[in-house]
């Protein structure tokens, strides 16, 4: 009697175990908003590890446990369509996507600080996602704006340091943000643009024109934005790896995401290295050596979700760069970066972000024969900010907020290399009236007080009109670039030749910008033509004073009386169904000086880049073959005669085109080989100059990654 108690009981149980474990099926068809079906459009369950493609006819079937799913349909160049499935009463679902080839309704953006759809911003904001950088096999953020940008220019500067012009500005008037957080640290005024890595980047948001008002100083020209993403599946690893035939370069790397009932983990590794070489011009001219570099990235993104409402999101980063400038020396850098970010809410209409952010960015130089490493220059910065938003409904949403913010810098640059230290704290509100369907207001007021130099106020104002397809959008912003630490208190020897003084009576550099855009799109089209006018004042820069060092004459930082900077950027994209896709963007900028003064800014007049790509979907295999290009026109501007740096003669930049053919192959949904053919057409400079392209003809490069997780996804 026992033993049939024990065995009823076993039958039970097994029994009961395989009525829970009892899959459905789910059958539907994905069509087009137009009732249209779409082929291979994937689908997958949120947070469980089941996804299937489906056929040519667009009809799909996926075998899940008895339950509740979230259930979402997607495929480029449409919007996802999301759909709660039970099995338990439910065999069928059926999937409709909306065409949005443009994505104008599918990417968010944060340039107003408010979160909302990139197609009713009234900001005008550029856009590059995660699959733009994955078409063109970038490595770091001046690989992304070179290929995706018109009037983007990058060059050597001294000692082959990387800097950046963009439509008459330098990297001093451009902040660039991760999560809308600063960096510490440049060289010789600009970032280190070889940190900014993308293996984790889920879109760039570009905003042109004078931006203090929500970002304080130094967003007198541009805000570049990095929006980091998170993980999205319960498990997920990409391994990747690049050889370029191009001077021995490499790339190497791993994310890894997981989610874990509350928890959401993103960690990247990545390392690069490129080895030096010598380039010599095509006709015999001046010839570059160029140093061989390697990078280390390590970055970590951890939230825990409280509650609907409320999220703490940790990160840090860790950054290695070292040159090789001579046999007997290397020139390093490093970054410690991490933060803490708690977003929370109450009710529907309230919403608190508080974050604090630590970041040190140190430079040293490493003597082989020694083995030894020494500090040179330290930057660190510390800050904490809070940011609050109410909305009166749906058409009025009000934000304040405010920061403060220590930075400390010891560097080689300093008498005796010594350190300093300023202080910085602002408030700020913005207001966000939607009138009607049509018509959408912003307006926004700040105040930074830094300790070294005072108050600053800065405005901005911008509308968009929306009728049909057509929007319309102006602004007017206020811009300010506080003078720094180093231009305040500098005193160096240029390698023996002059020196180079701070001066702590500089005032902000002060810009007013004006934009005026007007944008088309329906579906499959977009036109985009953008005016900008930016009127800068009291621009900081050196000037020859010969009256120091005893009459022998050395730079000082000054004021200058600034000049006017008028630019356009058209642009055009075009998506179809049957795979085919063109971007084209065309900058122009001009530059007005004033009281006669010579146009030294060497800013291109014209320059273009283009897209042409050919995307084909079928069952467990996608390709893309895509081209780009990009051509920069020449460019006439006045430099120093002598070395008395008070006189001027012309000089000017040849012209010049760049393409590049990708192949791109996605192979059951986890194998992902790029093959790629640069510089097409075999250009190489008469001769190397210091905003010369760095090529010495047409180079190769494959790469290969693999989504882990993917090959142990039921199909």
């Amino acid at each position: 009697m026992k033993q049939r108690h024990i065995l009823f009981s076993l039958m039970t149980a097994v029994a009961l175990t395989a009525q829970a474990n009892t899959e459905r099926v789910i059958r539907g068809q994905i069509v087009t908003d137009g009732g249209k079906p779409l082929p291979y459009a994937y689908v997958h369950v949120e947070g469980k590890p089941y996804a299937t493609q489906a056929d040519k006819d667009g009809h799909f079937s996926i075998n899940l446990p008895e339950g509740s799913y979230t259930v979402t349909a997607k495929m480029l160049g449409y919007q996802s369509d999301v759909r709660q499935v039970d099995t338990r009463t439910a065999s069928a679902v059926d999937f409709r996507l909306e065409e949005d080839l443009i994505n104008l309704n599918a990417v968010t953006v944060t340039g107003t600080r408010t979160p909302k759809l990139l197609g009713k911003s009234p900001v005008v904001t550029q856009i590059i996602t995660a699959d733009d950088i994955k078409k063109i096999d970038a490595t770091n953020i001046k690989d992304v704006l070179t290929t995706e940008l018109p009037g983007v220019e990058f060059s050597l500067s001294m000692n082959q340091q990387v800097s950046l012009s963009m439509q008459g500005l330098g990297g001093m008037a451009i902040l660039f943000l991760v999560d809308g957080e600063r960096l510490a640290g440049e060289t010789l005024d600009n970032t280190d643009f070889l940190r900014l890595n993308t293996d984790d980047i889920e879109r760039i948001e570009i905003i042109k024109g004078a931006a203090s008002a929500l970002y304080g100083s130094n967003s007198v020209g541009a805000v570049i934005n990095i929006i980091t993403r998170k993980a999205t599946e319960p498990w997920s690893l990409n391994l990747n790896t690049h050889f370029g035939s191009k001077y021995g370069e490499q790339r190497h790397g791993g994310t890894l995401g997981l989610t874990q009932g509350r928890w959401n983990s993103l960690t990247s590794v990545q390392t690069n290295s490129t080895g030096g070489y010598a380039l010599d011009g095509s006709q015999g001219g001046d010839s570059l050596q160029v140093y061989g570099n390697r990078q280390w990235n390590f970055k970590e993104k951890l939230s825990y979700r409280f509650s609907d409402k409320t999220t703490l999101t940790g990160r840090a980063g860790y950054y290695f760069h070292e040159r090789n400038s001579s046999e007997s020396l290397k020139d390093r850098a490093r970054d410690f970066s991490g933060g803490l970010r708690l977003l929370t809410g109450w009710g529907s209409a309230d919403k608190l972000e508080v974050s604090y952010t630590f970041d040190r960015y140190d430079k040293s130089d490493y003597y082989t024969a020694l083995k030894k490493d020494f500090l040179d220059y330290k930057n660190v910065q510390n800050s904490l900010r809070a940011l609050y938003t109410h909305s009166f409904g749906n058409d009025v949403n009000l934000t304040a907020g405010g920061d403060m913010m220590t930075d400390y810098l010891q560097s080689y640059q300093f008498k005796d290399d010594g350190h300093y230290e300023q202080y910085t704290a602002d408030v700020f509100v913005q207001g966000e009236w939607t009138i009607d369907r049509h018509w959408n207001l912003i307006g926004g007021l700040r105040a930074d007080w830094l300790s070294k130099s005072g108050w600053y106020v800065t405005p901005k104002v911008a509308a968009m009109y929306r009728q049909g397809n057509l929007s319309i959008r102006g602004s007017y912003s206020g811009g300010f670039k506080a003078p720094t630490l180093k231009e305040m208190y500098m005193n160096f020897n240029m390698g023996n030749i002059f020196n180079i003084y701070g001066n702590t009576d500089l005032k902000a550099e002060h810009s007013h910008s004006f934009a005026l855009s007007g944008e088309y799109a329906y579906k499959r089209y977009s036109v985009t033509a953008t005016g900008y006018y930016n009127i800068m004042n009291d621009e900081i820069s050196t000037l020859w004073n010969q009256s120091l060092d005893g009459g022998k004459g050395a730079m000082e930082y000054h004021n200058i009386q600034g000049r006017n900077l008028l630019g356009a950027d058209v642009s055009l994209m075009a998506r179809y169904p049957c795979g085919i896709g063109v971007k084209v963007g065309y900058a122009y900028f001009h530059e007005f000086t004033r009281h006669g003064a010579p146009g030294t800014s060497d800013s291109r007049p014209h320059s273009l880049t283009a897209k042409i790509d050919y995307r084909r979907t079928l069952k467990n295999y996608e390709f893309d073959i895509i081209l780009t290009g990009r051509w920069l026109s020449k460019v006439d501007y006045y430099t120093f005669a002598d070395n008395t740096y008070s006189t001027y003669k012309p000089t000017s930049s040849p012209g010049y085109s760049v393409w590049k053919l990708s192949l791109s192959q996605r192979i059951c949904q986890a194998f992902n080989l790029m093959l790629s053919v640069d510089n097409l057409l075999n250009y190489k400079p008469k001769s190397y100059a210091y905003n010369s392209p760095l090529t010495q003809g047409t180079s190769f490069s494959v790469g290969l990654s693999v989504d882990v997780e993917q090959l142990f996804k039921k199909k």
